[in-house]
């Protein structure tokens, strides 16, 4: 998410939370913390009053962005066989439906 956010240019950190919703300021800082020295995000300081600080996406970083755009695209094909699965899944686990409560249960003798 982070790397969408980053697509269209460089971000202040409190720009980046708006659309991140309830993400937590120490969670986006680790994330961005960790991407930086993985290669992904370069962090810009700016010797200002009040300081300024930007995030960007580096060369390496907007590789990601096809891979981002084709699992989108493949999710939103495939995302009715998806849910089908999954609903069909769910019945699977569940199993038969539970007697009612105060109901005996046949016992076959030969069990």
């Amino acid at each position: 998410m982070v790397i969408r956010c980053l697509e269209g240019g460089p971000c202040r950190f409190g720009e980046l939370r708006v659309p991140l919703g309830p993400i937590t300021p120490k969670v986006l800082s680790e994330t961005l913390c960790a991407m930086e020295r993985d290669g992904l995000v370069t962090c810009t300081a700016y010797d200002e009053n009040p300081p300024r600080v930007e995030y960007a996406l580096t060369p390496l970083g907007r590789t990601l962005i096809p891979l981002l755009d084709a699992a989108r695209s493949w999710s939103e094909t495939r995302l009715p066989a998806l849910l089908a699965a999954r609903h069909a899944g769910r019945r699977r686990r569940r199993g038969p439906a539970p007697e009612p409560p105060g109901r005996a249960r046949a016992v076959d003798p030969a069990s």
